[in-house]
Parts: structure tokens; C-alpha cells; sequence
């Protein structure tokens, strides 16, 4: 049996948005409005579900973005997170993107991340976690985000991730009902 190469590519027009300067956005508010636009881009695109995230180093610089692929590359794993995480991971060359605590990365995310993300968070090198819209905002429209322990917040802060929610809310939203308008697929 010979099973296929796995490979993750971006968008065309993620890809594309990439071409001109990096990206350096100092605030947590910034960088998450960044997470948004992707995460519209998406939807406007046809591209994947509407979420988008981005990783961030201490210095506001992107490190690497992700969208969800989950349907367009018929994947289950690829949440904007999942992406966004590996991406970083493969561009700085270890998967503890901290290096051991030597540095901070932070991670903004159009959406409270799901259970499979909230999962990864830990292994994952980050030191930061700040997203938009709610968990409540995403079942709103009919996404299942699997069970995740009520006190998911403070067993990651125990761990060293600070987590803050519900910055620019409406903002991303405001996507999730525009992907829901064009008949985006729910699952």
C-alpha cells in the first residue's frame, strides 16, 4: 500500500497576501482583527470555514497564518490553529515553538479554539492565546466544537498560557453569519 505525501499549501490568495512585507502588529487587538480578516478572506474565497488564526512573535511580527481547510482539503485536522501552529512550527524548526520558555509566541484566533486545538495548545510552544468570537458563537450556527472541560482557560494558564477571550466579538461574528448566509457547510 502506498499512502500519499502530506502536504499542507495555503490558499492561492493567502499565498499571495504573503508576497508583500511581513506583517508587524504590536497589539493583541491588531493581531486578532488580522486573524478576522483571514478568517474573511476565507468565506470571500470559497476557500475553507471561517475561522482564521496567526501566530505572533514577542515583537508583533507574523510567524506564520492559518484558515481552516477542513473541507476544501478534505482533512479534519486542518483548523485555522492546526495550521497556523505548523506552519510556525516548520518555518522556526522545532515543534516547541518557545524553545524551552526562551521565547513568546503568541496566538490570535478569530474564534475560541475548539476541543482538537485547545488540545494541541500545550505542546504547541505557544505563551498566548486571544481570540474573537465565543464557543457559544460558533454552536450558534450550527459548528460542533466537541467537549471541552469547562475550566479549559485556567488548566492552560496553569500550563503557562495566558488566554484572553472575546476581543473584536462582533467582528468575527459578523463572519460566522456571513459564512452561514452563503450556505457554508456546517460540520
Amino acid at each position: 500500500m502506498e499512502l500519499p505525501e502530506l502536504t499542507v499549501r495555503l490558499p492561492d490568495w493567502l499565498q499571495t497576501q504573503l508576497r508583500g512585507p511581513v506583517p508587524v502588529l504590536e497589539t493583541a487587538e491588531a493581531q486578532v482583527r488580522f486573524a478576522i480578516e483571514l478568517s474573511r478572506q476565507n468565506v470571500i474565497h470559497g476557500t475553507g470555514g471561517p475561522f482564521g488564526a496567526a501566530i505572533f512573535d514577542e515583537d508583533g511580527t507574523l510567524v506564520a497564518p492559518g484558515v481552516n481547510m477542513v473541507v476544501s482539503r478534505g482533512c479534519s485536522i486542518l483548523h485555522g490553529e492546526m495550521v497556523a501552529l505548523a506552519m510556525a512550527q516548520q518555518r522556526v524548526g522545532r515543534h516547541d515553538l518557545s524553545d524551552g520558555g526562551q521565547h513568546r509566541y503568541r496566538l490570535a484566533v478569530s474564534a475560541e479554539p475548539c476541543a482538537m486545538c485547545m488540545g494541541a495548545l500545550p505542546w504547541s510552544g505557544i505563551r498566548e492565546l486571544v481570540y474573537a468570537a465565543l464557543d457559544e458563537d460558533v454552536r450558534a450556527i450550527g459548528f460542533d466544537e466537541g467537549d471541552k472541560p469547562a475550566a479549559w482557560p485556567q488548566a492552560l494558564e496553569r500550563r503557562g498560557i495566558r488566554v484572553t477571550g472575546g476581543v473584536l466579538r462582533e467582528e468575527a461574528v459578523a463572519v460566522l453569519n456571513q459564512y452561514l448566509a452563503t450556505g457554508g457547510r456546517l460540520y
